[in-house]
């Protein structure tokens, strides 16, 4: 693969929700790899969720930043990790609201993305709200295509599929 294919402006993106699970990374190592054979981008969408109660205007300030900051530092870290395996250049997303909400909005407004992966958790739990919703009862009107992951999935195991 030539490093054109890798410059940015490429098209083809492949969208993953990050999140602090285990099972996240499962969907990041996939996501990368396919694009990387593909000569894809990979976008990683973070998510700041609205806190369960209001807090005074200043402190729920404060807590927004640094929430910001800790996503800045999360989706940083993961990039490093991706150049290094990859040599792709993920894109970053953060925005405030709601996952299901962010994520729809993103999808509509980026066409070159063209498959969202997402990991199942592999909890007796089922496989987290997002998957659940968006397989079960969006999936037939989704605007992509979604790839699940197993969130217990080994690399060597994911590298096999991809």
């Amino acid at each position: 693969m030539n490093d054109e294919t890798r410059s940015p402006g490429r098209r083809n993106k492949f969208l993953v929700v990050v999140d602090e699970t285990p099972e996240c990374k499962s969907a990041i190592h996939f996501a990368c790899r396919r694009a990387w054979h593909v000569g894809g981008g990979v976008i990683l969408l973070y998510v700041i969720e609205p806190p369960d109660f209001q807090h005074w205007m200043g402190v729920e300030q404060v807590m927004r930043e640094e929430a910001r900051e800790a996503a800045e530092e999360l989706l940083q870290s993961l990039a490093d990790d991706i150049r290094r395996d990859t040599n792709i250049v993920p894109e970053f997303v953060i925005r405030d609201g709601y996952k299901k909400d962010e994520l729809l909005a993103l999808i509509e407004e980026d066409p070159d993305i063209r498959i969202l992966v997402l990991a199942a958790s592999p909890d007796s739990g089922g496989p987290g709200p997002l998957v659940k919703s968006l397989v079960g009862e969006m999936s037939g009107t989704f605007a992509v295509p979604i790839t699940v992951i197993p969130g217990n999935l080994s690399d060597k195991q994911l590298d096999a599929v991809t």
